[in-house]
């Protein structure tokens, strides 16, 4: 798993498969789907369902469709054995004998879709959320995970701030509390070759967020990765010596959306800091901090959801 722990798991269903949904979905849970899809698949299907009747066939609250020969994505809902009109998506994020990892974010107003860490889609319900329990998925594709992540109860006032990572071979998957301000340890610090990998939600008002690689035991900030959505700005500094160096800003192709979901990548170098978003790279931040070992501490704050952090 690469979020929060999941509430409930299923391992290498067959397919077609069919599985309840324990207490059903309410806003702000994802469904976590990893599997591969055959070099000869024409299609296959995902679908969230009010039941799992066959005669007559249950309603089908949101039908997910990746078609290889059309290149595109069907998607849709059966309503008393009818089905309304079909979304089209005419982009295909999927590859032929390729792994995947679908997430789809449960809102109150509809569903959001990302694959591979990228957003591809949003469908609005058109059935009553409360109606779907199972999850049904069929067609040529292989299913490794199914998990279902609901938001935890947020984390003491004393916790806030001071979240502990596990860590074990220079590697760590945080799985515990992730609200925000979220502070996590990097044991050994940064080196070259170090990647950070961070998922959230944008919040739907969102004014900015912020990501800091800090050094132990002081103010200082190595690296200062601020997104600006009202200006749409993508804003890089350092504080050091209580002081704000100068500004780098890229203002084109700003990657972040209110309501979007993403996924934000840094690789350390020798020389520099690398940052992709949803899998484009972004900029480059040469090192201001020359003694990367003492960087290590991983604070992000601001107007987002924070899904999943690892360090590897």
């Amino acid at each position: 798993m690469s979020v929060k722990i999941p509430r409930q798991t299923i391992s290498n269903p067959p397919i077609p498969f069919a599985g309840t949904i324990l207490d059903g979905l309410v806003p702000g849970e994802m469904i976590l789907i990893q599997g591969s899809v055959p070099v000869d698949s024409e299609r296959f299907q995902v679908d969230l369902t009010c039941g799992n009747s066959i005669k007559p066939r249950a309603d089908v609250a949101f039908h997910f469709n990746p078609r290889f020969k059309k290149t595109c994505i069907v998607c849709n809902t059966l309503k008393l054995e009818r089905w309304g009109k079909e979304e089209i998506l005419y982009q295909m994020p999927f590859k032929l004998g390729s792994e995947f990892e679908i997430i789809i974010l449960v809102q109150m107003d509809s569903y959001k879709v990302a694959v591979n860490g990228a957003h591809v889609l949003q469908y609005k319900h058109r059935l009553d959320l409360s109606k779907v329990d199972t999850i049904n998925i069929s067609g040529k594709v292989h299913m490794k995970t199914i998990g279902f992540i609901r938001n935890s109860e947020p984390a003491p006032a004393q916790a806030v701030g001071t979240n502990k990572v596990p860590q074990a071979n220079g590697t760590f998957m945080h799985s515990g509390d992730l609200s925000l301000p979220f502070r996590g340890t990097i044991e050994k610090g940064v080196c070259p070759g170090l990647t950070i990998f961070i998922k959230g939600h944008i919040n739907p008002y969102p004014h900015s967020f912020s990501v800091n690689l800090c050094v132990g035991g002081t103010k200082d900030i190595a690296l200062h990765l601020n997104p600006r959505l009202k200006s749409a700005t993508f804003v890089l500094n350092s504080y050091l010596s209580e002081c704000w160096g100068k500004e780098e800003k890229n203002l084109s192709n700003f990657p972040f959306t209110p309501r979007e979901y993403f996924e934000m990548i840094i690789l350390c170098e020798a020389q520099e800091f690398k940052v992709a978003v949803n899998g484009v790279h972004q900029l480059s931040y040469k090192h201001r901090v020359q003694d990367l070992v003492r960087v290590n501490a991983l604070e992000i704050m601001g107007d987002i959801q924070l899904l999943d952090v690892q360090v590897r």
